[in-house]
């Protein structure tokens, strides 16, 4: 069974205990929604829904059964909430046994009779029958012997009926143990059964009312039938004689008491004339009354008295009273007038609004008094917003000092909700404007950003009062009671026919707020005709990304704060229309100053990349669309432009890595620039004292054009792609196509820096000391130019690990090419070769291509295998365990030297 409501609570019942078959009166929660919906009652487990009778959600009246249990829960079931608790309890009674001697007003039930025959006090006389249990608490014995007690209260007794009676020695006896709190209730029965005794017969005749009403119906009808028989017309007859002695009777107590109610008649009538006198006192001190309470300010004792007087003298026909009645309506237009006035003062509070509206609501004031102050208030809010204008445009053309009332920002910017805004990572990192890290950015905020942030926050502060008084307008919450049932259907059409009216108002305000901000950041998109009510801003430089970012996260805060009040979209749409020109102009400033700044970028200190490979680009919360809002890209023009800006960007971005890495030593100071940006450590990894050669900047920008090729421009497409941007392709094929021309240039030229110093020392070296491969000594090991190469290789490697290790198969992969070339063009030009030249030609091009094995390619290979085969084979299998000694020889004592390419090794099987 579906549940609609919640369970129902029972928390009280009236009374709490009775015998059964007591009527009682449940109050709660949730107690059902009508009689069919009741359907299970009980009280000490005893079904009570037959005598049940629903009042309402809260009340139930019903009659206790017969239970089992002395006390219990009333637990309430409903169809609609369920099984129900309950927070009190009812105590059932055991009903009271009447005695042979007792008053009862009804006839005795013969189960509830005394019976005496069953009582163990049966031999004693009917009078001397009393209570066993006087107290009402439990008796406990005493276990104290009775001779000790008689000892100890000589000539006393234990017997409350005797002259002696102990009230000490019947406690002790009955009640040793019991506690103080019991003893208390026990002295609160006696005091009932004292009180009961007291009222004698007036009680009895309390409780058998219903009796006498009985008997009287009774008689009445022994009466009718008496009349009916005609024997009250007999002379003589019983009815007539009672009715001679009923009228004497009556006749004689008129006599006795005329001058008594005669007496009681004047009184009334002097009882009477005094209370007329003070209902014209009262009005006779009313006027002097009203100008009291209206100079104390207690408009609703004026309101009160008014509505008395009105009530009791307002269709009067006596001319006394017409008159102090007019002198009451006067003081009453007067305070209509002046609570108007007041209604009608600016700046006003939202609780004094609706404190005058609706005491003029009760005095029952001409014309529309709450209608007159939203219009009153909606004139207020333009002003206040065009003198915030006019004040920040003087201020700026006044050249005011930075703590300007209109730019202290401490006062009115920061204890604003607008205030907390945080300022954007951009502002803290390179850029052309990089305040301090202290709270100085705080007074330079530009003119016209504090100008929004001031507009926005005065919106914000007075146009939610206005539209709640619009909405307490609507739904009747400004008028009293009494007003309201009066005009109701009046208001009602009122409301109607002011909808349209507060339409326009509120278009009116948001217009005013999206122009006025246009004026100060968007002037260029505001008409002709209004530039003068809403600009004034010239000779103003633009501002830049940052601070448009900046006021663009105020607009919005200022939406979200509007929609909270649950304004209609379509009178924020103008708002709308505002956050989405901004973010596309924020999102165009910001490419173009990009772009700026890439071009200057190689004659910075302090080149600096983040770690997604992006310069200082504030448009992360910028290009996100928030709830409602429209994408950047939407418009096919905004994503012509946006691409050709970012387009621009790359290849600007392109052409200052290559001067970079171009430039002579002399003209460059790359003490700050970051080795590896796809190192933790972006911000300046080499000392200051560290200067770096042409190769290391060509590694350095080697490495970022990896960097940018695999990580910055996929990045770049992401974010495009995320915020539905169309162009990507393009911009990511330009800008990788200039990126991998100006890359495979720079690599060649390293390439060339780097190998050709190796490949022209190997000719050199295998020929040094007139070496001839004809006649030579046997080999007794790897010869030093081969080392000497090795060597040169190493540095190499040194040098690209340093900066790159992303880098080091690339660049050594080729520099091993040049070498085995160069190496494999030597051999072919022997000759001929000896048995011991062969065997030492063997051994080095072995030495070399075994220390170099990780980095060899298909090319490099194919070199020393046409190397090789240029030599002898070797027949003798001493040649062969002599070749192999010595190139274990090589490479043992080498180890250390060659570690570096086993490290890499391990590296590269590991990825």
């Amino acid at each position: 069974m579906s549940r609609s409501r919640q369970p129902p609570l029972v928390t009280g019942i009236s009374p709490n205990e009775g015998i059964p078959w007591t009527k009682v009166t449940i109050r709660g929660e949730n107690l059902g929604t009508g009689p069919p919906d009741l359907i299970g009652l009980t009280i000490c487990g005893h079904n009570c829904l037959l005598t049940a009778e629903w009042m309402s959600a809260s009340k139930i009246v019903c009659r206790v059964g017969q239970a089992k249990n002395d006390k219990g829960d009333i637990i309430v079931t409903t169809k609609s909430g369920g099984r129900g608790t309950s927070t009190v309890s009812f105590k059932l009674l055991k009903p009271e046994k009447i005695g042979i001697l007792d008053q009862s007003a009804v006839w005795v039930d013969e189960m509830s009779y005394y019976d005496m025959r069953k009582d163990r006090n049966k031999g004693i006389p009917p009078l001397s029958l009393r209570p066993t249990n006087p107290l009402g608490v439990e008796i406990e014995k005493s276990k104290l012997p009775q001779k000790d007690l008689e000892m100890l209260f000589h000539g006393m007794s234990a017997d409350f009926t005797s002259e002696n009676f102990s009230a000490a020695w019947y406690l002790i006896e009955n009640h040793s143990t019991t506690s103080f709190e019991q003893l208390k209730m026990a002295v609160n029965n006696l005091k009932k059964q004292a009180n009961k005794k007291n009222e004698g017969s007036l009680a009895y005749v309390k409780g058998g009312l219903s009796t006498f009403f009985e008997a009287q119906d009774a008689l009445s009808a022994i009466h009718q039938k008496l009349e009916a028989d005609g024997t009250e017309k007999v002379e003589g007859s019983m009815t007539q004689k009672l009715e001679n002695v009923l009228n004497r009777a009556s006749n004689t107590a008129d006599t006795l008491f005329q001058e008594v109610l005669g007496r009681k008649d004047k009184a009334d009538s002097t009882r009477n004339a005094l209370n007329v006198l003070q209902r014209f006192k009262f009005l006779f001190n009313l006027p002097l009354n009203i100008e009291r309470n209206i100079q104390k300010g207690d408009y609703d004792v004026v309101i009160n008295d008014y509505e008395k007087a009105k009530s009791l003298f307002g269709k009067t026909e006596v001319q006394v009273f017409k008159k102090y009645y007019a002198e009451v309506e006067t003081r009453i237009e007067a305070l209509r007038e002046l609570l108007l006035e007041k209604l009608l003062e600016t700046p006003s509070t939202l609780h004094d609004q609706k404190r005058y509206i609706r005491y003029l609501s009760d005095l029952h004031a001409p014309g529309d008094p709450a209608w007159q102050c939203i219009g009153a208030q909606h004139k207020w809010i333009l002003q206040l917003m065009h003198r915030c204008k006019e004040g920040h445009v003087k201020d700026l053309k006044g050249g005011p000092g930075l703590h300007s009332p209109m730019l202290d920002l401490d006062n009115d910017v920061r204890s604003s909700v607008l205030g907390h805004l945080s300022h954007t990572a951009s502002l803290k990192r390179g850029s052309s404007f990089q305040p301090g890290r202290d709270d100085s950015w705080r007074y330079k905020t530009p003119h016209r950003v504090a100008f929004v942030e001031k507009l926005t926050k005065l919106v914000l502060s007075q146009l939610p009062n206005f539209w709640k008084l619009w909405i307490s307008y609507v739904n009747g919450s400004l008028f009293s009671e009494t007003a309201e049932k009066s005009g109701q259907m009046e208001r009602s059409k009122n409301v109607r026919q002011r909808q349209n009216d507060f339409k326009k108002m509120v278009q009116e305000l948001m217009q005013s707020l999206v122009k006025l901000t246009r004026g100060a950041l968007l002037p260029f998109t505001i008409r002709d005709g209004d530039v003068r009510q809403y600009g004034g801003w010239e000779g103003t430089s633009g501002l830049s990304g940052q601070w448009l970012s900046r006021a663009i996260q105020t607009v919005r805060l200022t939406y979200e704060s509007l929609t909270a009040l649950e304004i209609p979209n379509d009178m924020l749409q103008t708002i709308q229309d505002l956050i989405l020109d901004l973010r596309v102009r924020c999102v165009m400033v910001t490419l173009q100053h990009t772009a700026e700044e890439i071009k200057r970028l190689a004659e910075k200190e302090d080149w600096i990349v983040d770690n997604e490979g992006l310069t200082s680009l504030a448009l992360k919360g910028v290009l996100e669309c928030k709830p409602g809002e429209a994408s950047v890209f939407q418009q096919p023009k905004t994503q012509e432009e946006v691409c050709q800006l970012s387009v621009n960007i790359m290849q600007i971005f392109v052409h200052c890595l290559e001067q970079l890495s171009t430039k002579p030593d002399a003209d460059i100071d790359t003490t700050h620039l970051s080795v590896d940006v796809s190192s933790p450590d972006l911000f300046g990894s080499i000392h200051e004292d560290f200067s770096l050669t042409s190769e290391q900047r060509l590694l350095i920008v080697l490495s970022n054009c990896c960097y940018l090729e695999r990580h910055t421009f996929l990045n770049i497409a992401e974010h495009f792609e995320k915020h539905s941007f169309q162009g990507i392709e393009k911009i990511t094929q330009v800008s990788m196509a200039s990126l991998k021309e100006l890359d495979q240039r720079l690599f060649e030229n390293y390439i060339e820096l780097k190998a050709d110093p190796i490949v022209g020392s190997l000719e050199p070296g295998i020929y040094a000391g007139c070496f001839d491969w004809k006649d030579c000594l046997p080999p007794t090991g790897v010869r030093n130019y081969l080392k000497e190469a090795l060597v040169n290789i190493i540095a190499v490697h040194a040098e690209v690990f340093t900066i790159s290790k992303e880098l080091v198969p690339r660049v050594l992969t080729k520099v091993v090419e040049a070498v085995s070339e160069e190496l494999s063009r030597l051999m072919q030009c022997v000759s001929s070769f000896s048995k011991n030249g062969a065997l030492q030609a063997r051994l080095e091009i072995y030495a070399l291509r075994d220390a170099v094995v990780i980095y060899l390619t298909p090319e490099s290979k194919s070199s020393f295998k046409q190397a090789l085969e240029v030599l002898p084979q070797l027949s003798s299998g001493a040649d062969k365990k002599l070749l192999e000694e010595l190139l274990n020889k090589f490479k043992s004592n080498m180890h250390l030297q060659l570690t570096c390419f086993q490290a890499a090794s391990s590296a590269m099987m590991k990825t």
